[in-house]
């Protein structure tokens, strides 16, 4: 059998949660516009979400430039999905300052990676938001008065195992940064798998 030429990875999450995200998504965005994805992974959120946002072009990123050939792999045919770029998130310019978005989507990065990220996207996505644009962000958290769920509790201690500096983080430790950047938080939707998706606004 002659070896496989597919060069998509997979991840079993994202293909659970895809669907769902691609709901939230439909009822928080409007018709159409133009969508900045941060640390795309896979590629399968881009994929699917920007099948199922007709009006929408999708603009796939992450910083392992390994990454951006399966991105494509999984959106190739889809004329509203750009070529993949590789963007570090921690850079202190992404693009060019006149460069807006009318939305930013960032899924499952916020707690696999250092601190300094969260605060680079909130200041990142203030640069580059059109005036009525949102920055999207989906995760687990952790909800001041709400009791974390013993997956959630387990996830986190995975985590901070595998790096100190990863762990969930705290919904008003989030929004306070944001705040100092010029956002607030907007809506809060539940999602299945103890997920929340977040929609921040400029405040």
């Amino acid at each position: 059998m002659p070896p496989s030429t597919d060069q998509r990875r997979h991840s079993p999450a994202a293909e659970r949660n895809g669907p769902y995200i691609l709901t939230a998504l439909q009822r928080v965005l409007p018709a159409r516009g133009v969508l900045l994805e941060i640390a795309s992974g896979t590629g399968q959120h881009a994929a699917f979400c920007a099948a199922g946002l007709p009006g929408w072009q999708w603009q796939p990123s992450d910083c392992d430039a390994s990454a951006l050939t399966a991105i494509s792999a999984w959106c190739a045919g889809n004329d509203r999905v750009l070529p993949p770029i590789e963007l570090d998130v921690t850079a202190p310019d992404w693009f060019d300052a006149a460069r807006q978005f009318d939305a930013i989507y960032c899924a499952n990065m916020i707690h696999i990676s250092p601190w300094a990220c969260t605060l680079a996207l909130l200041r990142g996505a203030a640069r580059h938001l059109a005036p009525q644009g949102v920055l999207i962000t989906y995760g687990p958290y952790r909800v001041d008065g709400v009791e974390t769920s013993p997956s959630n509790l387990a996830f986190d201690a995975d985590l901070r195992a595998r790096n100190p500096a990863w762990g969930l983080r705290r919904l008003s430790d989030i929004a306070a940064q944001a705040a100092a950047a010029g956002l607030r938080l907007r809506e809060t939707l539940s999602m299945p798998a103890n997920n929340l998706l977040l929609v921040w606004e400029r405040g």
